[in-house]
């Protein structure tokens, strides 16, 4: 709860709060060592540092206390902007402090015209990168070494800001996605989806499915390709490439989701969509699927395109033990 905090920008005035936060934060972390002057002397006036960069920077405080603090700057390329000095007091986390610091800082992004928003994360920072996933940041890119006293190497993770944006995730961006799609999973089974699992599905047991595809994908099996709506990851589907040997102009297209939240906003036909695009890239000219019958899935299919094959009676049983058919969909390319 937050009735006695007070979110206001940051000050140059603020200095003391900036080191104890952050000097505090680091020290949960083996031989993370805040050298204020020596490596951040922008913390002795950040707010105009911040301010001369074409950014912003808050502050959290309680009873005069400094127990939170963001920043955002835009970058010089592709209408991106940075989150930057992410720091909430341990007293304050679980709080929603957190959620409410970066969502401003997110909206004070996109307000600017950001299309994507990135940040960098110290490798150590486990707690952090839980925290971003659960926000739809996924790993991006490569790991940035400093040259400085307590040897960092940092995670870059990124998102899309606005809109509706499906992209294809590797390996490391897979693996950092997995919370968050278990999330989208579990929503979607709970909802009646026909996806091979039946409600209740615990997240570990969704995690477990995801670990897997995250391992297909590192094996070039995969491909993975999930949806954001204005920067929350909302859907995602996959292609299949692990074909038979003459079978390899065909994908597999299986699990499209849309979480419930994010239905009959375009979220699906984005994914269907994008996935055709992508197998025609990678030299796939058929494409296959099957789908519970009267599931909201097959009048998409048949919108866009796709041709009944076939039908099998009696294929799954849902939540009440009904027993449906599932009907066999084929797509050339």
């Amino acid at each position: 709860m937050l009735h006695n905090t007070v979110i206001r920008p940051g000050l140059d005035s603020d200095e003391a709060g900036y080191i104890r936060l952050i000097g505090d934060a680091w020290a949960e972390y083996p031989n993370c060592i805040l050298d204020v002057d020596g490596e951040v002397p922008e913390l002795r006036a950040l707010a105009t540092y911040f301010a001369k960069a074409g950014g912003a920077l808050w502050v959290a405080e309680e009873a005069g206390r400094l127990v939170g603090m963001v920043a955002t700057r835009p970058l010089g390329s592709d209408n991106a902007w940075e989150i930057c000095k992410m720091y909430v007091e341990k007293s304050q986390r679980g709080t929603g402090l957190a959620h409410t610091l970066l969502g401003g800082a997110e909206a004070h992004a996109i307000q600017a015209g950001a299309h994507r928003i990135v940040l960098w994360t110290d490798t150590r920072f486990d707690a952090a990168h839980r925290f971003y996933e659960k926000r739809g940041f996924v790993r991006s890119g490569s790991i940035r070494i400093l040259d400085d006293i307590s040897k960092s190497l940092e995670f870059r993770y990124a998102k899309p800001a606005r809109g509706v944006v499906v992209e294809a995730l590797d390996a490391a961006a897979a693996a950092s996605a997995e919370r968050r799609l278990a999330e989208i999973l579990v929503a979607c089974v709970d909802a009646g989806a026909s996806v091979s699992y039946l409600p209740p599905l615990s997240l570990e047991a969704a995690r477990s499915f995801w670990r897997k595809v995250s391992g297909d994908v590192a094996m070039a099996n995969r491909l993975l390709l999930v949806a954001w709506v204005d920067g929350r990851m909302a859907g995602t589907v996959q292609l299949d490439l692990g074909t038979p040997a003459n079978q390899r102009h065909r994908a597999e297209l299986a699990k499209l989701l849309v979480h419930p939240d994010f239905r009959r906003a375009g979220t699906g036909r984005a994914l269907m969509q994008r996935a055709e695009q992508a197998a025609r890239g990678i030299g796939r000219t058929l494409l296959t699927l099957d789908t519970r019958a009267g599931d909201a899935g097959e009048a998409l299919y048949r919108e866009l395109g796709w041709q009944e094959g076939g039908r099998i009676p009696d294929y799954a049983v849902d939540a009440e033990g009904r027993l449906h058919d599932t009907i066999l969909f084929y797509k050339k390319i």
